[in-house]
């Protein structure tokens, strides 16, 4: 069984231009004199590898504690592109995942610089897939990405940002990316994880 992290290391990870970057604070240092080691951090919500609830875009959409954890475990597909994703390659996407294994059909995770136009992002709502997951630090245009996330979180499909896929082939694998549980949050970061899975 492989393991894949598909995860950046938070205090060297991307952050989206506007974003507060994350910060490490030693609180106590055994070299120091302290009894422990103890440290503290602070972050945005959506630095480095991390979750998109609807409450990031919607007012009165649900909060990263009330998403349902079934989105981010379980049966996924990678499919590779680079460039702009137009509904004709969301729908071969989808397919090419349904004759791989119709499960892995419910959450997609697009390797390489990809781009979610809102045509794609209309396929991948109507088609009624749980997450969608990209390597860039939002989907959609970095400029206005905004109608992208409106179309895509206002169907609950949960967005999963800033992946590493470099080193996953397309293909059909086990996903966990569970967020942190931060009550009342628009996102969350998280440790996601590919799992390679044997099929005879």
């Amino acid at each position: 069984m492989r393991i894949y992290d598909i995860s950046q290391e938070v205090f060297g990870s991307k952050v989206f231009p506007g974003d507060p970057a994350p910060k490490m604070q030693a609180v106590m240092r055994i070299a120091e004199g302290g009894k422990c080691n103890l440290s503290a951090f602070s972050m945005c919500a959506h630095n480095g590898t991390h979750v998109d609830a609807p409450f990031h875009f919607y007012e009165q959409g649900k909060t990263i504690d009330k998403m349902d954890l079934s989105r981010y475990i379980g049966i996924a597909y990678v499919a590779e592109h680079t460039g702009v994703v137009t509904a004709g390659d969301a729908i071969a996407i989808l397919q090419k995942a349904r004759e791989t294994d119709r499960r892995s059909r419910k959450r997609i995770l697009i390797k390489g610089q990809a781009v979610v136009s809102l045509e794609a992002a209309r396929v991948f709502a109507e088609a009624g897939i749980l997450l969608l997951g990209n390597e860039s630090q939002t989907v959609g245009p970095e400029e206005d990405s905004r109608d992208v996330h409106l179309q895509l979180l206002g169907a609950e499909v949960t967005l999963l940002e800033g992946l590493r896929l470099g080193e996953v082939e397309e293909g059909v694998y086990f996903l966990n990316a569970a967020p942190i549980n931060l009550g009342g949050l628009d996102g969350a970061p998280c440790r996601a994880v590919l799992v390679e899975l044997g099929y005879e």
